[in-house]
């Protein structure tokens, strides 16, 4: 029996789609050519993929030479936060959108606005545009996350999904690798500015394949024209945007306890009050109810929210630690982080293997419960240690991260019909984006703290001069080696809550759909 097959026993039946993708208009079940005919389409969506992940490794090792073009040092930190914000909030409305009016025009017109915003940045002449510019980037980036996921679960049936989610997560490799070299060369050898405009070339094949290529089946009108919940997604929007700069700028911009952060966090909670409002009473929300009040959605909701908070220890802190602890320079502590990424799309393409003879559940559990192993190993590191062994340690990761998200994501796009896979996916991903805001937050200010005591209470400015220089004392290397143990420590806490969630939130049994009636809304 083939793995779809031994799905039919533990996950649910696999089977092929009756409302499935066509490319060059053949269904998704027609075999090799089949095969042969989704090649344009999948090559596409890694296109579109590789737009979204290429951007933040490639803008972050030009920052000196756009700094030093432009000015704006002081605010610089928002070309990140600000394209971090507009994906987070525009994802849910993305997800709701694809799945009224389709998936190929909000993926057509994400693509066309990115490349509107890169050309933008390109041409930016201070920090202030190059900041606005980069949210318009955002607002097309959120539709390419969320509906390349989206069109991938369509693509595949439930036994193939894996396959297709491994080549993302492999673009999501080679970006974390080579975007500093390629950010670096430009910015060395040509201008800062053409780490905008290679996005053209790239997004201009993506959008010629999408339109050629990609053909949507044929949906029964409804008998209404569909509404779009505009004060819904407004109200989202707004209360998104509140809260997630409160998390990223809080402890950095302002203290937390200032008129400033109180006044955000206040009015996000008064924002997200109304959005419940507002959401109940439309015909057709953003957020539908049924995201949460459904217990498997919910589940994977919360477990992945805890991936993303779990997340930042390794992206964020790492690098800090192996550039003033470890002595190695920014390339270097760059490889030592990447070797995650490369195992981790290799194990997400093996789980299938494990998720069709014992569950997604039962499979994530798995990668969690050894992620957070992993993550306390961390701080039993000797000081300072050899590169070998946080690199180690971050391939172990890897390899258990694969186990954990993949299931989750496949699991809960077979719940739902087609008709409600783009508002499940944009919800997962949006929960995760807003558990790394809370992480960096969080984890920011435990290092600090740390950082702060370990010191006296010094300057904690020295810390970025022992990155960039090499006059660190062992006193500062000691305090920032206990700040990052702290930090893992507390990833550890965050993969110990996702393994609760799925130990008391999740069912045994994800309820798959029949794909033949996978349109039918699940119960």
């Amino acid at each position: 029996m083939g793995s779809a097959g031994r799905a039919a026993g533990s996950v649910g039946r696999a089977a092929t789609p009756g409302t499935a993708i066509r490319v060059n208009g053949t269904g998704t079940g027609a075999g090799a050519a089949e095969a042969r005919g989704r090649g344009p389409v999948v090559a596409a969506l890694m296109l579109g993929m590789a737009l979204a992940a290429l951007d933040g490794t490639i803008v972050s090792t030009a920052v000196p030479q756009i700094v030093g073009d432009l000015g704006g040092f002081s605010v610089f930190s928002w070309l990140f936060s600000g394209y971090l914000l507009a994906v987070t909030v525009t994802l849910p409305v993305y997800g709701k959108l694809s799945d009224t009016f389709g998936r190929k025009p909000v993926l057509l017109a994400g693509i066309v606005l990115f490349l509107i915003g890169s050309l933008l940045c390109a041409g930016a002449w201070n920090m202030a545009a190059l900041i606005a510019f980069r949210v318009v980037q955002g607002l097309g980036g959120g539709a390419l996350q969320g509906t390349v996921q989206t069109i991938a679960a369509d693509l595949y049936p439930l036994g193939e999904r894996p396959r297709i989610q491994a080549r993302l997560s492999t673009v999501w490799a080679v970006s974390a690798v080579a975007g500093p070299a390629i950010g670096g060369l430009l910015a060395s050898y040509a201008h800062w500015r053409w780490i905008f405009l290679i996005n053209l070339p790239v997004g201009a094949v993506a959008l010629w394949l999408i339109a050629r290529h990609l053909r949507e089946p044929s949906r029964t009108r409804p008998a209404a024209r569909p509404r779009i919940d505009w004060p819904g997604a407004l109200a989202v929007f707004a209360a998104g945007t509140l809260l997630l700069t409160a998390l990223v700028q809080g402890g950095i911009a302002w203290p937390w306890l200032s008129v400033p952060s109180l006044a955000l966090l206040g009015g996000s909670a008064v924002l997200v009050a109304v959005v419940v409002v507002v959401e109940r009473r439309a015909a057709e929300p953003i957020i539908p109810g049924w995201v949460w009040r459904r217990r498997t959605i919910a589940a994977v909701n919360l477990a992945l929210g805890a991936l993303g908070l779990l997340m930042v220890a390794p992206t964020v802190f790492l690098p800090t630690y192996a550039q003033s602890v470890l002595g190695l320079g920014p390339i270097a502590a760059g490889f030592v982080l990447s070797v995650m990424t490369l195992s981790w799309p290799v194990s997400a393409a093996l789980s299938n293997r494990v998720y069709t003879r014992i569950g997604f559940r039962q499979t994530a559990i798995i990668g969690i419960t050894l992620a957070g192993l992993i993550l306390l190993a961390f701080p039993l590191l000797p000081y300072p240690g050899e590169p070998w062994q946080p690199a180690l340690i971050m391939l172990l990761l890897g390899g258990a991260l694969g186990l954990f998200q993949l299931p989750l994501i496949v699991g809960v796009q077979s719940t739902v019909g087609w008709s409600e896979r783009g508002t499940t996916t944009a919800s997962v991903l949006f929960c995760r984006q807003v558990g790394q805001s809370i992480g960096a937050a969080l984890f920011g200010a435990i290092a600090n703290g740390v950082l702060s005591a370990r010191l006296g209470g010094g300057d904690l400015d020295s810390v970025a001069r022992a990155v960039t220089r090499d006059e660190s004392s062992d006193e500062l290397r000691r305090a920032v080696a206990a700040a990052v143990d702290y930090v893992y420590v507390g990833a550890a806490t965050a993969a110990a809550l996702s393994l609760l969630v799925l130990l008391f939130v999740a069912p045994r049994r994800f309820p798959v759909l029949d794909e033949p009636n996978a349109d039918a809304p699940a119960q």
